[in-house]
């Protein structure tokens, strides 16, 4: 019931912790027993109020039957987790919505029940060591389960046991975010960090009619209900329409209710965590370790300061030995809004024994982040990155990585500083952040996004080129429109980059067919700037658009990646689709 409520766009997690503080004392003697709760958990108490006389617990109840009531099915649920605990003495810390929530009815002779909130989980003191069991009723759904992992390691003594029971998701086949855990995901990662899988309780078909019993009684009680907590009807309506949609769910495999219990069998020698920013020194360190040249605090900050940005670290002890990081990417995905993950800083410590093995930091911290941020229901559809051929191979033979394209260059001769007669060129500078200047780019983008409909491609609109490329703490870009002469017609926007190898193309928004064009444009000026050489890199199968341009061609040791390891668009799907360009990476 609680995870429910929180598929609907108008609740919160927030809401369901206010709520249960005063759930406990509802019965029939009050008056008014729900008009303090949030929406929706003032209709819930209220209807089960009005249909039992006493709204004592807002939590899924397990039916034997559909005979029985909301709370004898509640106290089912009770009764299996009691069954569950060792003999005593047995300490157990039970980490729920609200702080004592179930603990009255855990409490026996012989055990000692301590209970936490789950935001109080992360700040929880790691030397409270003892415990037996800690214990996640419907409250894991609401923390990340490394946190939940790593706190268990930190809690519980060799053989300690890991309960947790609530809903899951069973399998995710949507492009919009999921809020619960999948079941298989909490399971993997609780193995690989140290913890033994001892029962997984399939409790679905008990649990799942908890939903046909609140709309039969908020059908029965729909109009007390609207009159009595002054609802408007729609809220109603939009309320059952979800809980509709999650029995359904339950129906067709994709959410379900399950108990797991683990048991702590070792403590694994590295640790992974969330890499937070008081930590980012770390990541400077093992930066400079591995690609010997330094991350400065502004390159960290336009890279992973954003609020979408992720980052996973691996650490011994508190020396971080790996990191992997994800900076989020608005893409056209075929045509549609999605959001892509780059993946980037991809490190080991080589110094690290098994760094490349299935039980190593770069598998470990690889799963996790596919596991938790890539895939239908997460936070991002598909992720792409730059490995080479080598640490492709790696990934894929490890199920991480399928291969769905490569990269090439393509290089041409500079040209004289002659200027075209038909066309001119506009720099474009940060004080150009005009209405016309916008206007011009977004419509160069529009076009080019119209080309490039059955492809997958990065948003190149004014925002991006200004964050990108104009705002870049330590590069310098030369961004460039290309316009006819004698009218103010655009053909595209040219972004160059000048460095020892030579004058590169690192991206291009235009038309398509301009491209013979913006490169002609580009060898005038390497030209003008004194360079050797113009080249530009593009993924292999759009390489056949600079081919009329003419220019030398070659293959790069760079591969394009895409999940095998989770739910997520095949490979088929994705192979010879992308369009990326230098642009596109985070290091050129």
């Amino acid at each position: 019931m609680t995870k429910s409520i929180n598929h609907n766009p108008i609740q919160s997690t927030q809401h369901y912790r206010q709520a249960t503080h005063a759930t406990a004392s509802m019965t029939a003697t009050s008056s008014s027993p729900c008009e303090a709760l949030a929406f929706p958990f003032n209709i819930y108490a209220h209807a089960l109020h009005l249909h039992e006389g006493i709204a004592s617990d807002l939590h899924f109840g397990l039916f034997q039957n559909d005979k029985i009531s909301m709370r004898a099915a509640q106290q089912s649920t009770y009764e299996l987790l009691r069954s569950k605990l060792p003999p005593s003495p047995c300490r157990i810390l039970e980490v729920g919505i609200d702080s004592g929530t179930i603990s009255s009815l855990l409490n026996q002779p012989g055990y000692d029940v301590s209970s936490i909130t789950v935001d109080m989980l992360e700040i929880f003191n790691t030397e409270a060591k003892g415990f037996d069991i800690i214990l996640f009723k419907e409250s894991a759904q609401y923390i990340d389960q490394l946190v939940i992992i790593n706190k268990a390691l930190d809690l519980l003594p060799p053989s300690g046991q890991l309960i947790v029971i609530g809903e899951f998701a069973l399998k995710h086949n949507t492009t919009h975010l999921e809020n619960l855990h999948l079941l298989k995901n909490m399971i993997m990662l609780a193995e690989r960090s140290g913890f033994e899988l001892t029962e997984n309780l399939d409790l679905s078909v008990l649990a799942a009619p908890t939903f046909d019993y609140l709309l039969q009684a908020i059908s029965k009680y729909r109009q007390k209900l609207i009159r009595d907590l002054f609802l408007n009807p729609e809220q109603l309506t939009q309320l059952e329409q979800s809980n509709r949609i999650n029995r359904e769910k339950y129906t067709h495999g994709e959410y379900g209710y399950a108990l797991l219990r683990f048991r702590k069998k070792t403590t694994p020698q590295w640790r992974l965590q969330p890499l937070k920013e008081n930590q980012k020194h770390k990541l400077f360190d093992l930066f400079k370790k591995t690609f010997n040249h330094t991350m400065t605090p502004a390159t960290w900050q336009w890279k992973y300061g954003a609020n979408a940005s992720h980052a996973l670290g691996v650490w011994r002890r508190d020396k971080l030995i790996a990191h992997y990081g994800g900076v989020a990417r608005q893409i056209l995905f075929f045509g549609q809004p999605q959001t892509a993950v780059q993946i980037a800083d991809v490190m080991v410590d080589t110094s690290e024994r098994g760094i490349l093995t299935r039980k190593g930091p770069f598998f470990l911290m690889t799963a996790a982040f596919l596991e938790h941020y890539i895939g239908y229901g997460k936070p991002y559809l598909i992720g792409f990155g730059f490995p080479n051929e080598r640490h492709m191979k790696i990934a894929e033979r490890h199920g991480l990585y399928g291969e769905v394209g490569k990269m090439v260059e393509i290089t041409w001769s500079p040209l004289s500083k002659f200027p075209h007669w038909r066309t001119r060129l506009l720099p474009i500078t940060p004080l150009d952040n005009t209405a016309q200047t916008t206007l011009i780019v977004n419509e160069c983008w529009q076009q080019m996004a119209n080309d490039l409909q059955t492809a997958l491609v990065g948003v190149r609109d004014w925002a991006y080129i200004q964050y990108r490329y104009l705002n870049h703490p330590t590069q310098h870009y030369q961004v460039v429109l290309i316009k006819n002469r004698g009218g103010d017609h655009t053909r595209g926007v040219l972004i160059l980059r000048y460095d020892a190898h030579g004058c590169e193309i690192v991206d291009f928004i235009a038309p398509l067919a301009e491209i013979p064009l913006l490169v002609l444009h580009a060898r005038r000026l390497a030209g003008i700037n004194g360079q050797q050489r113009l080249f530009c890199r593009i993924t292999e199968n759009f390489a056949a658009h600079f081919a009329v341009a003419r220019g030398t061609r070659k293959t790069l040791d760079i591969r394009i990646p895409a999940s095998t390891w989770d739910n997520a668009p095949s490979i088929d799907s994705l192979r010879n689709h992308w369009w990326l360009m230098s642009g596109d990476t985070d290091f050129r």
